[in-house]
């Protein structure tokens, strides 16, 4: 007998995504981003606290891109180039329904991802983006609430979490399939952007 749940469509996207504000544009991938998708994910900070391992190359970059459209097509996973100018890729940044442990849904809850390339760091992309995405789960989503997981020694994404106000809970760490270690769960709330 299988306990986990259903694989189901978990939120209807628009048919069209670009999210704009906060000095960005986030939008959809394309194939004539392929060649700068390795220059963003071949990076060992990437590798180490991301599922995408290093080498990453033209043959990873072409596969990665088909099963995000597959994964958004079936309603599971919305991934987004950050850009500043809605061409030039400088990262990426994921929304998908967050799950337990045994696999299940979360009710209501949205989960985020992101990373930057390494010469676009230092610059907030990664804290605007999740502000802006955010903001987007609640108002066109209609998520309740909005998680990270962050691996304890990924002290950049840390500061991103507290910055844009998620606060760590006090759950323990999850191992997650694609993991490389134990996460830590970071929670934002709509209502006031704090736990309850």
């Amino acid at each position: 007998m299988n306990d986990q749940a259903p694989v189901t469509p978990a939120v209807a996207f628009p048919d069209d995504i670009t999210i704009t504000g906060l000095g960005l544009i986030l939008r959809e991938w394309t194939d004539a981003d392929v060649p700068v998708m390795t220059e963003l994910f071949n990076d060992p900070d990437v590798d180490r606290f991301t599922p995408l391992h290093a080498p990453f190359d033209l043959v990873a970059a072409h596969a990665y891109l088909n099963t995000a459209r597959r994964t958004r097509a079936e309603g599971h996973r919305l991934q987004l180039a950050i850009t500043t100018d809605g061409r030039t890729p400088q990262g990426e940044i994921l929304l998908f329904h967050a799950r337990a442990d045994n696999g299940g849904l979360i009710d209501a809850t949205a989960e985020l991802a992101y990373a930057i390339g390494p010469r676009h760091r230092h610059q907030r992309l990664a804290a605007r983006a999740v502000q802006l995405i955010t903001d987007y789960a609640y108002t066109t989503l209609h998520f309740a609430t909005v998680v990270l997981r962050i691996a304890a020694a990924n002290t950049a994404s840390t500061a991103v979490a507290r910055t844009t106000g998620f606060h760590l809970t006090e759950g323990p760490p999850l191992t997650i399939e694609g993991a490389r270690g134990p996460l830590l769960t970071w929670r934002h709330h709509r209502s006031t952007g704090r736990n309850p």
